[in-house]
């Protein structure tokens, strides 16, 4: 079993002085959540720059003063112009007279968020989002940053690449199906583990045979019973690439080998996941859906974070149900798992053209259960092997969306 998430997270670190944090994508759902964690624990942790795509020039100069960081960076060289005029109108929202408040350094272009994550700190949380979150992670791990990950999909179609990288300890799981394995995996030893269970909350579609999923509209497939997270995301949940994704995730993490990963549907999510261990008792981790809760925890792992979120109210009645997963209805788990145990480029093909497909259904030119079995046509075209570098996966990632948006265009 692989300690990427069992080690302490300490490279670098100021005995006695918060951690110093840099956050990318601080704009997203894991972004604004990190950051209300870290104000709320301002003596254990100080972010000291930011990283967004630049749309939302506003809410970034708002985390930026009030953070007092000292970079940030935007993917959009365009955007530098709007960041300076929103730091501006920020300060005089503030009351700051002209030239009385610092200005961050504002780094730009497509490799600004590598930049950042290379920063002096003790660690980088990526939650960029997408196969766009690569370069980042690369960045962040041969710089020796602790890399708290929210940005699965570089790790899955990095594979190898980041893995071999990593040193351990280095890596720390956001995801909260991880986390929970992670904290379930202290119970026991490497050789008692037996399996890992990754819970699934089965998405708004939960139950559904598949000749019911055909009509399916964008509207009804981003309605989330549970989380709240950006649109691709959100699809992947309803899909159940996303559960995917995380069995390939967790295999990379943890050196369990998939046929002894399992998903199980699990409607409430307040059981993140579980580990099977040999003598046949089972460990699980148990929390409302709450994503700050996983965040501080990697942040601050191995030492977990008072109040990060609320806990379950036992006072209160309450079931848990688990149900097998319906892999007629929803065949990504298993078409992951295939893509996972072959290796190579798989992993940033299948991730790449669901990418696409996932925009194509929600700009209307592909069925809901056209995306997954799009990903698997692009999949068995597909013919890549050999050491996996950088530039493999970037050009695997390149042909996968480009196949894949010839299918959905001639669907």
């Amino acid at each position: 079993m692989s300690e990427a998430s069992t080690a302490p997270s300490s490279r670098g670190e100021r005995p006695g002085e918060p951690r110093r944090i840099v956050i990318l994508g601080s704009t997203g759902s894991i972004g604004t959540q990190a950051i209300d964690v870290i104000k709320r624990n301002r003596d254990r942790f100080r972010v000291v720059a930011l990283a967004a795509g630049g749309k939302n020039a506003a809410l970034l100069a708002e985390q930026a003063l009030d953070l007092g960081v000292e970079a940030v960076a935007v993917a959009r060289a365009t955007a530098a112009q709007d960041l300076q005029l929103a730091f501006y109108a920020e300060a005089q929202r503030r009351g700051y007279a002209t030239g009385d408040y610092k200005v961050p350094r504002i780094v730009t272009g497509p490799d600004a968020a590598a930049e950042a994550a290379a920063l002096d700190c003790d660690v980088v949380l990526n939650g960029i989002e997408g196969a766009a979150g690569l370069t980042a992670t690369l960045a962040a791990l041969r710089a020796g940053r602790t890399l708290a990950l929210a940005n699965k999909e570089s790790l899955i179609i990095g594979g190898d690449l980041v893995t071999g990288l990593a040193a351990p300890g280095q890596i720390t799981a956001v995801d909260s199906e991880h986390s929970a394995l992670a904290q379930c995996l202290r119970g026991g030893s490497a050789a008692e583990v037996r399996k890992l269970i990754v819970t699934a909350s089965g998405g708004p579609f939960r139950g559904r045979r598949r000749e019911e999923l055909a009509d399916v509209t964008p509207e009804q497939a981003l309605a989330h019973p549970t989380w709240a997270m950006g649109p691709l995301v959100t699809i992947n949940s309803a899909t159940l690439v996303n559960k995917g994704l995380e069995v390939i995730e967790a295999h990379l993490l943890y050196g369990i080998p998939f046929d002894r990963i399992e998903v199980v549907v699990h409607p409430q999510s307040i059981v993140h996941s579980m580990v099977e261990f040999t003598d046949g008792s089972t460990l699980a981790q148990a929390s409302p859906p709450d994503m700050r809760i996983p965040i501080a925890l990697a942040l601050g792992w191995p030492h977990r974070v008072a109040e990060a979120a609320p806990a379950c109210d036992w006072t209160k009645a309450a079931s848990w149900d688990f149900f097998p997963l319906d892999e007629k209805a929803f065949p990504a788990v298993g078409l992951a798992k295939q893509v996972g145990q072959t290796g190579g480029t798989f992993p940033a093909v299948f991730n790449g053209a669901n990418e696409e497909c996932v925009g194509a259904f929600l700009a209307g030119r592909l069925p809901f259960t056209g995306i997954v079995d799009t990903v698997e046509k692009v999949v068995a075209e597909h013919s890549g092997g050999g050491v996996v570098t950088l530039e493999a996966v970037l050009e695997a990632d390149r042909w996968a969306r480009a196949r894949a948006r010839e299918l959905s265009s001639s669907g």
